[in-house]
This record gives C-alpha cells, structure tokens and sequence, in this order.
C-alpha cells in the first residue's frame, strides 16, 4: 500500500500554511512507499537550492524508516558510520523528513520539507500530520 494524491495533497497544504504563518517559503515533497515524488509545493520564494533537499529529506525518511534528522547520530564526525548521508544518491541528516505509516504502522510514503531553518523545516513537516507526527 501506498499513500494516496488526496492525502499528500492536504499534507502538503497543511505544510504550505504553518510555513505562511511563520513567514518561511519552503519547499514541500511528498513521496509516495517507493520514494517517487506524488505532490510537490514550491512557494513563492522559496530557495531553489532547497527543493533537492526537501526531496532528499524525504528519501532519508523512506530509506531511514525515521525521522531524517536521527540519520544525524550515525553519519556525524566522530559517529559509528560517518559520511552515510553520501550513500544512496544524497541522504539529509538533518530535520524536516518524516514517515508516514498507514493504520498498520506500515510505511506508505514520506514527507520532506526544506527552506527554513532546520528547527523550522521539522515543525512544519509535523504540522501535515495535522498532529504531531511519530
């Protein structure tokens, strides 16, 4: 199973207004249980460096099962596998990728977002859960 259109889509309108409401454009992807882009948002003036990276945040998550940002622990200097986040075409260890999971608590797909502040980039990618996200 895989995450649905009507369901990346809201997440991807809840994402776009907590990022209006902070006064941050940013990049939103949505990805569906293979990794493959299903809904993408980039606001007016969102970095363009960024929308690699929302993608790339989203792919952790998917390849990770996780929170982007845990990715951090391993691939640090000094961390028990450094330069990790140079596998598999480009990981983000940072925040701003999280899962999604169905009722099952199967991975159906994954949600990147990037132009903030990493801090900023975590909250909103909670927030289109429309709850906080596991």
């Amino acid at each position: 199973m895989s995450i649905n259109l009507d369901t990346a889509q809201t997440m991807v309108e809840r994402a776009r207004a907590r990022a209006v409401a902070i006064g941050v454009p940013m990049n939103i992807a949505v990805v569906d249980g293979g990794g493959h882009l299903l809904a993408f948002a980039r606001m007016d003036g969102a970095i363009l460096g960024s929308i690699d990276i929302a993608l790339a945040k989203a792919k952790t998550s998917i390849l990770f099962n996780g929170a982007s940002e845990n990715l951090w622990e391993f691939c640090k200097p000094g961390g028990p596998a450094p330069a990790t986040e140079y596998t598999n075409g480009g990981l983000i260890p940072y925040a701003g990728g999280l899962p999604v999971h169905d009722d099952n608590d199967t991975l159906i797909g994954a949600i990147g977002i990037s132009g903030g502040m990493p801090v900023q980039d975590g909250e909103v990618a909670r927030i289109a859960f429309g709850k906080e996200a596991r």
